[in-house]
């Protein structure tokens, strides 16, 4: 049995050992709570909003509100991987509904995008979220800047977490562009119909209430708090971990698991990241609930420790320092000190 061969068996020894212990059943109840609750949260500040009136404490509830937008931006991702109900077009328009009418992210939009970085993560060329105008990721990408772009790539990693507070408003914008301009677009309609709803009731609600300033302010809390949230949750998983070339091909295995990283649980994370802190385990099976997740690695860890795979589990501060200090470094055009022997060696 050559290299390849190994590691795809013992794969399939996990994806087996994972079904066999239950782990991908669903969790009709969970679902269904998290359906009801965050939308039923999210109503409820929007009454607040209105019973406040004018006063600064609408700063409060547009935090609030961006926080609860995140939360639903992560349940809409479970139900696009299929994770909330049996039925696929029960999660396909579980999760568009509340995308577009909820968040204003087109569903569509995201799940190209999203199904790309799952079957390739960190691969030049192919996962769309290392494929950036504004950051840079790689390298080779800080080789090609010039002018200002170059200037600010050797000081990207401190730019980071302020571009957090834009990535919720990027969201937003990419997702309208690709609905009006790329053609043939499933649900093109009912998609662009749906956010367009979302932005011009929220819009209406807040500049009508209060004066023009505290309703600016307002919205760019509300969307620069989605926006730190819910990047936040997935920036932790993959920056700072190896790039792969675009022509290297690397079994399923050590993809999955060298090119991701795990966040070590707790109460807090279990909160703001929605389960994406077990990012290996996700990686693997992305139908597992996230409930099931815990039990999950468990049985990865056991065959990672098998088969000699290394497998990274940080802290909250930890990552962020790896990101950060990642960052810098690729914008200062140091080669990536993680690619080359460790790639290589998993390559087939």
């Amino acid at each position: 049995m050559d290299i390849a061969d190994k590691y795809t068996q013992a794969y399939r020894e996990l994806s087996q050992e994972v079904h066999d212990a239950g782990l991908i059943q669903r969790r009709y109840w969970l679902s269904w709570a998290m359906i009801v609750g965050w939308t039923l949260t999210l109503a409820a500040l929007i009454v607040l909003v209105f019973i406040l009136g004018v006063t600064w404490f609408q700063l409060l509830m547009a935090a609030g509100i961006g926080a609860v937008m995140a939360q639903l931006g992560l349940l809409a991702h479970d139900a696009a991987h299929r994770q909330l109900f049996a039925s696929r077009r029960w999660n396909e328009w579980t999760a568009r509904i509340i995308a577009c009418l909820l968040v204003g992210i087109s569903y569509g939009w995201w799940m190209n995008k999203h199904n790309s970085h799952h079957g390739y993560p960190n691969q030049v060329g192919k996962d769309p979220d290392i494929d950036s105008r504004v950051l840079a990721f790689t390298p080779e990408a800080t080789d090609r800047r010039t002018g200002l772009r170059a200037k600010l790539a050797k000081r990207q990693g401190w730019f980071f977490i302020p571009l957090l507070f834009l990535e919720g408003l990027n969201l937003q914008a990419q997702s309208l562009k690709m609905l009006l301009t790329k053609p043939k677009v499933p649900y093109r309609v009912t998609e662009t119909l749906l956010i367009l709803v979302r932005h011009t009731a929220y819009f209406v609600l807040i500049f009508t209430i209060l004066p023009l300033g505290m309703a600016f302010t307002s919205f760019g809390l509300q969307v620069g708090f989605f926006g730190l949230l819910l990047g936040g949750a997935f920036a932790l998983n993959h920056i700072g971990r190896p790039t792969v070339a675009a022509d290297m091909r690397i079994d399923f295995l050590h993809r999955q698991v060298v090119m991701s990283r795990n966040i070590k649980d707790g109460p807090f994370v279990r909160f703001f990241m929605g389960g994406l802190q077990y990012q290996i385990e996700h990686h693997f099976f992305p139908i597992a609930p996230r409930a099931s997740l815990p039990a999950v690695q468990s049985i990865v860890r056991k065959y990672c420790s098998r088969y000699d795979i290394p497998y990274e589990e940080r802290h909250v501060a930890e990552a962020s320092r790896t990101v950060l200090a990642y960052l810098n470094q690729v914008g200062l055009k140091h080669r990536d000190a993680f690619t080359c022997p460790l790639v290589q060696r998993y390559r087939i």
